[in-house]
């Protein structure tokens, strides 16, 4: 059975205290970093950009439109210029001149059409714009909601950190004070069970939070006082004191 010194089997606690504070803390900054806010938030600025993708589409399109039917005005009001320009100059038949009138005629109603057509477009183009802009700025929005609140995770993350330094820091300064052979059970037994040691306070192990058995409490007060008594439950180092009338 391992041994050691049972003041050093007590300060056995201040070691683990501090490696229960590490875990928590390294806890603390997992639950910090799933932020249940910040995820709602992206999953709404999510759906925001994809609907701004398709505003952004939808204008894109409408000015493409656009582009499209003021060319097409541009194109028959040069053929009318140029028919009105020769029939200005009264150059030609009068069957030319007659058949040049209804062609303009013609292109004028022409000319009409396309310009309703541009107008319609322009009134679409002037709402998918309207609605393009609203998208953007409830991004903008929610963007500026998400810095806030990753601001403030990033914040909370970064003292948690720098309070786990501190802790893994001071621990490390007492490991180096415990016998190697001691240290060795200690971190053997925390790295397979979880927790390196506990309390056995009137009969109760703080490793399990159990009451132990009659039978294992007799065998734990048959052993010697620097003997290493694990718990039954848990496995962690039971640490005894009389005044805890194990």
């Amino acid at each position: 059975m391992a041994k050691a010194p049972a003041s050093e089997q007590l300060r056995l606690l201040d070691l683990q205290a501090l490696d229960s504070k590490v875990v928590q803390l390294t806890r603390r900054a997992a639950a910090a970093a799933k932020n249940a806010d910040i995820d709602a938030l992206l999953d709404k600025l999510g759906s925001a950009e994809r609907d701004l993708a398709a505003a952004n589409a939808e204008v894109a399109g409408a000015e493409r439109e656009l582009a499209r039917s003021e060319a097409d005005v541009e194109t028959v009001q040069g053929r009318i210029d140029r028919d009105q320009q020769r029939l200005d100059s009264g150059s030609g038949t009068s069957k030319d001149l007659t058949a040049l009138q209804h062609e303009l005629e013609t292109l004028n109603k022409r000319r009409s059409d396309l310009e309703d057509v541009e107008l319609e477009v322009m009134e679409r183009l002037d709402g998918a714009r309207e609605r393009q802009e609203q998208i953007r700025q409830a991004c903008d929005a929610l963007r500026e909601q998400l810095a806030g609140l990753e601001k403030i995770r990033n914040e909370e993350l970064a003292s948690i950190e720098a309070e786990k330094a501190e802790v893994a820091a001071r621990r490390s300064e007492l490991a180096a004070t415990f016998d190697a052979g001691l240290l060795a059970v200690y971190e053997k037994t925390r790295a397979q069970r979880g927790i390196g040691a506990a309390r056995l306070f009137h009969g109760k192990s703080e490793g399990s939070g159990m009451q132990l058995s009659p039978g294992d409490l007799a065998d734990i007060r048959k052993a010697a006082e620097d003997d290493i008594v694990f718990c039954p439950d848990s496995g962690c180092i039971l640490v005894r004191s009389p005044e805890w009338s194990s």
